[in-house]
């Protein structure tokens, strides 16, 4: 009976083998945040509002019923006096930027945050395995990727991947990428640098569905440090738990709602039309879709699906079906600060509170619209604030050109978030939330709703 029994215990051992070699796989492939560094630019590029008018009396190409546009547009931003402009604008170039100028802008943030990001996380640059690149509306040769690469003097072997073109979504984009490449590439870093570059794309025109991106696009970016080592687990700050994807390029009206071109008379800039809001709800919903079943508890799952089934039978249809509480996923959501209407908007869906919102709209105020970085500015004022312990679950959700909506989960896997040094809040988060938000373009040049073509000289 012994060799009998010896002969089915090999199966089963092989079975067990098996199970615990793809378990003990999986635990190489988890995506973690060690570290990442938002970029805070000199207080000397502050786009206050006499800036902003000085801005506009440049402009050869604006008459009243553009500045009473622009007021309009500006005063419902939602941004405040402390965002951040391209350094063309001080300088009064903005009209004839060069290629260095845009290079000048980006290095700068690259060499403050991918510096500090190294020396808070004790990982040096020759460590790094994958660097990602993500600089949306400018591409240069040799890239990006490759100019950090060269100051850094990183490894000959590093992949890297240097992708434009995605708008304000490439952050997670970038997270993506690298959450797949962790499948196939063990113990190793990753570094996702994302910006934009404003200095090529300041729109000198009077198109006014493309001069509205001046009113909110600023300077910024972030770098994240992320690494799948299993030794790595107990310093990383957070894990990824599931991500989606929403890229609705195939419908034309979703495609061509925010495009990089230049007017009738060769201005180049960001178009953003007036289907914008259509073409990002739809993206939404179906992101959403996709990513409730991932996210929600099944005690909210099983609600819903009772909701619908009894919505099904009722005959008067008096019974209406009930909507996901996504506060039962995520006790923090992390959004796109594209605007007043974009975090109104979500906020509504997702039928979230002002606490909930308090973040994002804190965060447009002070730094505005930072494209695909905004996220990681947003995430910034939540650790500032100590609100992330552990355990808990943070939904980040962002759009983009294309038309793209992204979304995904984290857990806070450190036991204290707060009072970490560096952070791009730390020397103002005492002053948040503000008494009012009320901009201060209103109070100076709200006289202009006022005024007649005829009679009307200048600011």
């Amino acid at each position: 009976m012994e060799p009998l029994a010896l002969l089915y215990a090999i199966p089963f051992v092989y079975l067990v083998l098996k199970l615990w070699k793809h378990l003990d796989a999986k635990r190489d492939q988890q995506c973690y945040i060690l570290d990442y560094q938002c970029f805070k630019p000199t207080d000397d590029r502050m786009l206050d509002t006499q800036l902003c008018r000085d801005l506009l009396m440049r402009s050869k190409t604006l008459g009243l019923e553009e500045f009473k546009f622009l007021l309009k547009a500006i005063v419902n931003s939602g941004l405040g006096e402390q965002t951040y402009g391209p350094s063309v604008v001080f300088s009064a170039t903005e009209h004839c930027p060069l290629l260095l100028d845009a290079i000048s802008e980006m290095d700068e943030f690259f060499h403050d945050s991918l510096q500090k990001l190294f020396d808070k996380s004790h990982v040096s640059p020759d460590e790094i395995d994958i660097l990602i690149v993500n600089i949306s509306s400018m591409s240069t040769s040799p890239s990006f990727a490759s100019r950090i690469i060269n100051r850094y003097k990183m490894r000959e072997d590093i992949k890297v991947f240097n992708i434009s073109g995605m708008g304000c979504s490439a952050s997670l984009i970038s997270i993506d990428i690298v959450r797949r490449l962790f499948k196939s590439y063990k113990n190793s870093y990753a570094i996702v640098v994302t910006s934009e570059s404003l200095t090529p794309n300041w729109y000198l025109g009077n198109d006014r569905s493309m001069i509205l991106a001046n009113c909110l696009f600023r300077i910024g970016g972030a770098a994240i440090l992320l690494t799948n080592k299993r030794n790595m687990k107990n310093k990383a700050m957070l894990k990824l738990k599931c991500l989606v994807r929403t890229h609705h390029g195939a419908v034309d009206e979703s495609y061509g709602c925010c495009v990089q071109k230049e007017d009738d008379k060769g201005n180049l800039g960001i178009y953003l039309g007036k289907n914008l809001p259509k073409a990002a709800t739809s993206a939404f919903i179906d992101n959403l879709t996709e990513i409730s079943p991932q996210i929600l508890p099944i005690t909210e799952i099983i609600r819903l699906t009772l909701s619908k089934i009894i919505h099904q039978l009722s005959s008067t249809g008096s019974w209406k079906p009930q909507r996901p509480d996504f506060r039962t996923a995520a006790e923090h959501f992390c959004l796109h600060t594209g605007g007043k209407a974009v975090i109104d908007g979500v906020g509504k869906s997702l039928r979230l509170t002002e606490h909930d919102l308090e973040p994002a709209r804190m965060t447009l105020h002070r730094f505005g619209n930072t494209s695909a970085s905004s996220l990681w500015y947003v995430l910034g004022y939540m650790e500032a604030k100590k609100r992330l312990k552990k355990g808990d679950r943070v939904l980040m959700i962002s759009f983009g050109a294309g038309f793209k909506c992204n979304s995904c989960l984290w857990e806070v896997t450190a036991a204290d978030l707060g009072g970490r040094k560096g952070n791009v809040w730390e020397d103002c988060i005492n002053s948040y939330p503000p008494v009012s938000l009320v901009n201060p373009f209103l109070e100076r040049f709200g006289w202009i709703q006022n005024q007649d073509a005829s009679t009307f000289k200048s600011l």
